[in-house]
């Protein structure tokens, strides 16, 4: 499996590529992937889903792709890659993967974070932009992801947090101070099944408890630009990035997607926390 050729025909328009600039995120409300692609990964995610050991949650599986090569079919599609690569250039890096599934009636809640700040010191550069691609159709009733556009800008990105007074009913154990965002600006990021929304690294977000009667699953690719070097000799033993397209442009090191990794998968545990 071989990093792809540059894209000639990215799937954002300009228009979509300043507002993701200026408020951090944009809704992708085409199929990003085709229906037969989209169904494939659907029934994978169920099988995986099914498969999960005793006591562990479904909005805790994270970087699946170390142990699971399959999941390399759809995060090295050009259908992803070509939404990312006007955001973040042609040289591209895969960086992370994660389902965060909330099941009917007892979903947990995901704090109000920043990305950027559970991945400090990881880059030299936040050049990251995650696809946050439905899986089941994520709306308001859900508990679909929201965010607060333009808190990505200036000096952002790691705010200060306080632990969380629900740490058992939080997807991670801590959140950004009240006082430092209005959550009265919150933008509810809807999605019919197979669309996506994209966000930049540093913008605020968060999701509530999914106390409905419907499932809410999505499938978060991260990405980030090969001029970002990877900090490999602090975070190398409990990940690892993947050339996903272009070259490398900052000397990084990275993994073969034809090889699993169970033991980085099991020394990130020691190295991060739990949740994202």
């Amino acid at each position: 499996m071989h990093a792809s050729a540059t894209s000639v025909q990215p799937r954002l328009s300009a228009a979509q590529v300043k507002h993701f600039r200026r408020e951090g995120y944009i809704i992708y409300d085409d199929q990003v992937f085709s229906t037969e692609k989209l169904a494939g990964l659907s029934a994978h995610f169920d099988f995986l889903l099914s498969d999960l050991k005793p006591g562990v949650r479904p909005e805790h599986m994270d970087v699946p792709h170390f142990t699971d090569l399959k999941l390399f079919d759809w995060l090295l599609d050009d259908a992803v890659l070509d939404l990312v690569e006007p955001l973040i250039g042609p040289d591209i890096a895969l960086f992370s993967s994660h389902f965060l599934c909330k099941p009917a009636g007892d979903g947990k809640r995901v704090p109000w974070h920043e990305d950027s700040a559970y991945w400090r010191g990881m880059f030299d550069s936040m050049e990251v932009a995650t696809v946050w691609l439905a899986l089941d159709r994520s709306d308001a009733g859900n508990s679909a992801m929201q965010v607060i556009p333009g808190t990505h800008l200036g000096k952002g990105g790691f705010s200060e947090y306080a632990d969380v007074p629900d740490p058992q009913k939080s997807v991670f154990g801590n959140e950004i101070l009240p006082h430092l965002f209005d959550a009265k600006r919150a933008v509810t990021c809807e999605l019919e099944r197979g669309q996506a929304s994209l966000h930049h690294a540093k913008l605020m977000h968060g999701s509530r408890a999914n106390t409905s009667d419907r499932r809410r699953c999505g499938y978060t690719m991260r990405y980030v630009s090969t001029r970002c070097r990877f900090a490999q000799e602090k975070f190398g033993n409990g990940h690892q990035i993947y050339l996903a397209r272009g070259q490398d442009r900052a000397g990084n090191v990275y993994g073969d997607p034809t090889k699993t990794a169970p033991a980085i998968m099991a020394e990130r545990g020691r190295m991060f926390k739990t949740g994202h």
